[in-house]
């Protein structure tokens, strides 16, 4: 994902990259250098990398996933103090953000909902960062709605089985050689089921959403977790 951010980004014709930098980099050395700092690390690092960032005024773009609510609330306090922006995607495919949107603006009509999630084997997090943002917001709408516990009969299975639980909403993680990243929202009614999908087959997928918030994520004060705040949705 880096090499191909940094590839976007020289592609760009109203941008100019200034550094490459990996883990272990001191990304402080972007003081006086860069306008903005764009972060596809691992989550070990990402935290300090964004605190390092805003102490040196750069806006930064973050695809790191794993983030802890901890983390993201101390995020929020130092962008909010230091005046300087971050935004935090836990995906920039544009199919993956509408999905996301259309299964929250679904989930107050349904009396079911889980989230699969399909990832390649070299992935790190499980669940991923997109289906964690999409089970937040479909619990977050069913709530607004009124909606209760989602129905479940379960009373004995496999540890796991059921997959992890994220506020109330079971989410299903796949990791297989052979795909990249991919979702499935599934929504039940009696008599009725709607699968909302989305999938990228090659990371170029995600540099419309990277530039996006390159050139508008500076339109926001603070932190701004999810693309789509970004978009007229």
């Amino acid at each position: 994902m880096g090499r191909q951010v940094c590839a976007a980004v020289a592609a760009a014709p109203d941008m100019e990259l200034v550094a490459r930098l990996d883990v272990g980099s001191d990304v402080g050395s972007l003081a006086g250098r860069a306008d903005v700092a764009v972060d596809f690390t691992v989550p070990g690092v990402t935290e300090m990398h964004v605190h390092t960032l805003l102490d040196a005024g750069i806006r930064t773009v973050v695809g790191t996933t794993g983030w802890t609510d901890d983390a993201l609330a101390r995020v929020r306090e130092h962008a909010e103090e230091a005046g300087v922006p971050v935004l935090i995607a836990p995906n920039f495919a544009l199919s993956a953000v509408l999905a996301m949107v259309f299964a929250r603006k679904a989930a107050a009509w349904f009396d079911s909902a889980e989230v699969i999630e399909l990832h390649h084997p070299d992935k790190a997090d499980a669940p991923s960062g997109t289906a964690i943002h999409t089970a937040r917001g479909i619990a977050a709408a069913r709530h607004a709605a009124g909606q209760g516990a989602m129905p479940d009969a379960t009373t004995s299975g496999l540890a796991g089985a059921r997959g992890a639980v994220v506020d109330g909403v079971h989410v299903h993680s796949v990791r297989l050689r052979g795909l990249v990243a991919h979702e499935e929202v599934v929504l039940g009614n009696p008599g009725e089921q709607l699968t909302i999908r989305t999938d990228s087959f090659d990371r170029s997928s995600f540099m419309p959403g990277v530039l996006l918030a390159i050139r508008e994520g500076g339109s926001r004060p603070g932190l701004t977790v999810g693309l789509e705040a970004l978009l007229d949705l």
